[in-house]
Formats: C-alpha cells, structure tokens, sequence
C-alpha cells in the first residue's frame, strides 16, 4: 500500500467539491498549503487532518466511535483529533504489541514510533495510516468513518473486496473457517490440495468445504496455484459493520460451539457473578482490552496450525 498516495487521495476526498483555495480560507492557512498537500509535496499531522476533517463536517468523535463500535475509554477522556488524541488512539490499537513488533511492520523506526505512542512527536498523516494499519489491520474501517472509501483510486478495489468477503462472512459463515485451514501450515504442507482435508480438519462435510471454496474463489478471496488453494488477499473483516447481521452472525457461531460442547469437546470456562454496576463496567473495560490483545496476537501468529472459534461471553441477565 503506497500510504503518501493514500494521504494525498483522503485530504483530495475531504475537500469534496470545494477549491483548493477555499479549503484554505477555511482553514486560515496563509498559502495554498491543501496544493502541497494533494501533490504530496507536504502533509499535514495526523491531528491536523482529524482538525481538516472537522472544519468540512466530519463528527470526528462520532467516526471513532463508529470504527470502534463500542467506545473505549481514552475517547471519553481525549479530543481524538488533538495529539494527545492521536497517541491515544495508536496505543489503544497496538494493545501488546510491542514498539519493536510495531516498528517492523510499519517499517518505522524505533525512535519514531516510540515518539509517536508517547505523544513526544506528531507522526505526518502518511505515517499515521501506516501504524493504524499495522497495528490494527483495519485501516480501511477507519478510513469509512471519514470518507466514501471509493473516492480513494489506490484503495478502492481492496475496499470493494474487504465489502464482498463481509458479505460472505455474513451469508455463510463456514466460508470463514475453511479460509482459515487454508493458512494451517499442514495444508501448505501437502504436496496438492486433497478434497475432504479441509472439512475434517474443522468438523464439516466434504460437501460444504467444497461449497466455501467454490464461493471463496468466485468472490476473488483465494486462487488455485501449484496444486493448492492460496489466499489472494489477507484482510482482518470487521463484521459488527451491520449491526443485524452481526448480531446473527455471533448467534450462528455460539450454536456451533454448543453443539461441539455437548458432543464432549473442551473450550468453554464460564461463571455467573454477581458484581456491581461500576465492576460491571470494569469487566467489559477488561473485556475490550483482552479481544485488544487477542487480534493483536492472532494477526501476528506463525505458523498458523489450529482453526479455533474464541468466543467471549459477557452478558448482564436481567437484559438490558
């Protein structure tokens, strides 16, 4: 991903159909800085575009909330287009994940990302859609809450793609855990793809992994290459983006653990707790942090050698 291409392409997208020179007049800019922008002569900070966001319309607390789905805390605490905002935001999503691991995939220093994260620097916008997307993968979800993800030409097949495997996820979801087995490093191990392997390996019938497969391939999300199914494209999906089907979405995955659970299989701790109300917040606090660090671990773990449904439970039962 070319993220100076990007930058100049989202500040293009925020400008909307106002001049240049009237962007600037907006911003009280004294030159036509938005033309150094657009060309990638310069770029603003990251907290500096959050602020261009706001002065075009953009709800900038509303957008975050929106990528997150269920607000964190710092959000409550933080202007999130401020740098102190910024650095908030970029230590959320890195949850465990080191600034040596951070550095490496966002091929920034050391140095500068320790600056960024501590708020000791302000990272250019160009270096900011960077970590976002090595931190979280998800970059594409945040820049939604911004802009029509169309409006960006370098990103917009991947947005189309990141849209149809949604989709599938949300329409057959075993479409999702045969994808999965096809990172299992004792697939890439066989010496040719070998019709069943998948399906035992995550408890379905040879019929639907041949099913998933087909359906995977025809929306563009793996290829056949050198007697194996590959996966063409590797995104993290987002799949509370519909609320609804979202919420059937959990519904059809906990079904299949409690089948898996009352046919003997192991996986499932639970308690019922009685806790106050500010505890109540507490644990969700703590469960938001532990999904955190769960994606971080997960989007980083080599080899690839289980399928495993995680899901986490927390749920008041007087209903809300």
């Amino acid at each position: 991903m070319d993220f100076e291409l990007l930058a100049a392409e989202l500040l293009r997208a925020l400008r909307g159909k106002r001049s240049q020179q009237a962007l600037c007049r907006r911003l009280g800019a004294k030159s036509n800085v938005v033309h150094q922008w657009e060309r990638g002569h310069s770029f603003p900070s990251a907290a500096r575009t959050l602020q261009v966001a706001a002065r075009v319309g953009v709800d900038v607390p509303h957008a975050f909330r929106e990528f997150y789905r269920t607000a964190p805390r710092w959000l409550d605490e933080q202007d999130p287009a401020s740098p102190a905002g910024v650095a908030a935001f970029l230590n959320d999503l890195r949850g465990s994940t080191s600034v040596v691991e951070l550095s490496r995939y966002s091929g920034k220093s050391r140095f500068a990302v320790a600056r960024f994260l501590s708020g000791d620097a302000e990272p250019r916008l160009p270096d900011f859609l960077r970590l976002v997307e090595a931190a979280s993968l998800r970059l594409l979800d945040f820049l939604e809450q911004l802009v029509d993800p169309r409006l960006l030409p370098s990103v917009r097949a991947a947005w189309e793609r990141l849209t149809v495997a949604r989709r599938l996820a949300y329409d057959e979801p075993w479409s999702q855990a045969v994808l999965r087995a096809l990172e299992l490093s004792s697939y890439t191990a066989l010496p040719r793809h070998v019709a069943g392997w998948i399906a035992q390996r995550i408890g379905v019938a040879p019929e639907e992994e041949a099913r998933c497969l087909k359906l995977l391939a025809d929306s563009g999300q793996i290829v056949w290459r050198d007697e194996h199914w590959q996966i063409e494209n590797v995104m993290a999906l987002d799949t509370r983006r519909d609320p609804d089907a979202a919420r059937r979405l959990r519904a059809w995955w906990l079904r299949r653990g409690a089948a898996r659970i009352e046919a003997g299989e192991r996986g499932l701790m639970y308690n019922l707790l009685g806790v106050s109300s500010a505890d109540l917040e507490r644990l969700r606090e703590l469960q938001k942090a532990y999904l955190t660090e769960l994606r971080a671990i997960v989007a980083r773990s080599e080899p690839v050698e289980h399928v495993v449904l995680a899901a986490d439970l927390l749920l008041d039962l007087r209903g809300s």
